[in-house]
């Protein structure tokens, strides 16, 4: 139902990411986030770490009361970032949210529907402010590809995408080409499969 691959980035001194990535398939459809912890080292991958829990173990429950549930029991960390989305692999709908700065560019394998959409993001920290969540739904289609990146990585990167690259090398090419440096970094790249029009 779904091909992944994921490439991340530690900054050095730290023993693990602040950046932390989810993709569960179920028989209905796909979830996948990309969760970045405030700040970096052991504190922030805690953060993550609870919000991926937390998503997983919603998986079926819709983005805004699962992105409602995280921000309730993160109270008392740090606080993440994060992007969600949500796949219907029976209608061919994909419902996706973000809160802060983590990136979401959907590139469509089909060119005649239009090749990029991109994750209308809002300010805020899951775990501290919560904006008003409004998520956005749009159709998908056999192959389209789903890449989210942390803020360790530059935003231009969404001019180098093509539907058709293999997701692992999608996600280390992006690393490589756009890792800032100065900040944990993760990208992760989603092919959506099972979806039959």
């Amino acid at each position: 139902m779904a091909e992944y691959g994921v490439a991340k980035f530690a900054l050095p001194g730290e023993r693990e990411s602040g950046d932390q990535y989810l993709v569960c398939c179920d028989s209905s459809g796909i979830l996948s986030a990309a969760v970045d912890g405030i700040g970096h080292g052991a504190e922030a991958a805690n953060a993550a770490k609870a919000a991926i829990r937390i998503l997983k173990n919603g998986m079926g429950t819709p983005v805004i009361p699962l992105v409602t549930a995280c921000h309730e029991r993160l109270r008392s960390t740090r606080g993440v970032v994060l992007s969600v989305a949500s796949v219907d692999v029976k209608h061919g709908l994909m419902t996706w949210l973000g809160v802060g700065n983590v990136h979401g560019v959907l590139v469509r394998a089909d060119k005649k529907s239009g090749s990029q959409e991109t994750l209308m993001l809002r300010g805020g920290v899951v775990g501290d402010q919560l904006p008003q969540l409004q998520a956005a739904v749009l159709p998908v289609g056999q192959g389209d590809l789903l890449v989210f990146a942390t803020d360790g990585v530059r935003s231009d990167f969404t001019a180098t995408l093509y539907a058709l690259e293999n997701p692992q090398r999608a996600a280390e090419r992006i690393l490589k080409g756009f890792s800032n440096g100065s900040d944990d970094a993760l990208v992760l790249a989603v092919r959506i499969t099972g979806i039959h029009p």
